[in-house]
């Protein structure tokens, strides 16, 4: 008996979408997969819809503790975490989904939550939309989020990038590595390319909107405390490293450069 186009199984919190290994096989085009996490069923519902309406496969938890083994036993493309939720919030999630994956993250957050903000994109998430929040708006973030995903895969598979050589600083763009000083840094893939965008050409400065278009690609906009707070991380886990790293120095008024000394 042939198997379906897609398989829907419910448990008790959360309904998943998987496409049958079959479409792979055969060469078809699976849809990208984003995973939706909100105990509010009214937002799951409609974005789900939306979602589905543009061409992808969508995945949704009403909460953390469901989302975690779900996203464990099934990788996504991207997930969107809501913040504040039961049994496991989004920021707990994010830490877990860290230690095992560099999936791309967007944040769901309320309009007053600027410190849930800062510590979501510091703790490593890629991006994040203020609740109420526009449909489109994140259909768009997500895009972006999937063709610097793709752009990223064409790289690696068509001789890849050249390995950057900075100091102590080595970034390998084809196997997303970086190291300093001999020790593995990780980071997120949001992280490798401000930092690859910055150490491209030591010396020069590079304001927020050039590293928002290297970061998430052109005519996407974040507001520049996004950018600021993936600084501020970057610094830091240098900094676990080696705590005499200040090779990213801030310009004020200007933007970032990458000391090469």
């Amino acid at each position: 008996m042939p198997l379906p186009d897609s398989v829907i199984f419910y448990t008790k919190r959360e309904q998943v979408t998987y496409h049958s290994a079959a479409q792979k096989d055969l060469g078809e085009k699976v849809p990208n997969t984003i995973a939706l996490v909100d105990d509010d069923r009214n937002i799951l519902a409609s974005v789900s819809m939306a979602l589905e309406a543009e061409g992808f496969a969508v995945r949704c938890y009403s909460d953390g503790t469901e989302a975690l083994k779900g996203l464990t036993a099934q990788p996504v493309d991207i997930a969107v975490l809501d913040i504040k939720m039961p049994r496991m919030d989004g920021m707990e999630l994010l830490g877990q989904l860290r230690r095992q994956s560099h999936i791309p993250v967007i944040f769901l957050t309320s309009k007053d939550d600027e410190v849930d903000e800062l510590l979501g994109l510091r703790m490593g998430a890629d991006d994040y939309i203020r609740k109420p929040f526009s449909q489109r708006l994140l259909i768009e973030r997500i895009r972006a989020l999937i063709r610097r995903g793709e752009l990223a895969r064409e790289r690696e598979n068509s001789h890849g990038e050249p390995v950057i050589v900075r100091g102590q600083l080595i970034l390998d763009p084809a196997r997303h590595l970086c190291t300093w000083k001999g020790e593995h840094v990780e980071l997120t893939v949001t992280e490798f390319l401000i930092l690859k965008s910055l150490a491209h050409r030591p010396g020069h400065v590079k304001n927020r909107d050039q590293l928002m278009d290297a970061a998430y690609g052109e005519h996407i906009y974040v507001d520049d405390r996004t950018i600021d707070s993936h600084i501020k991380r970057l610094r830091k886990k240098f900094k676990n490293v080696d705590t005499d790293f200040a090779q990213i120095e801030t310009l004020y008024g200007v933007g970032y450069r990458y000391r090469d000394r």
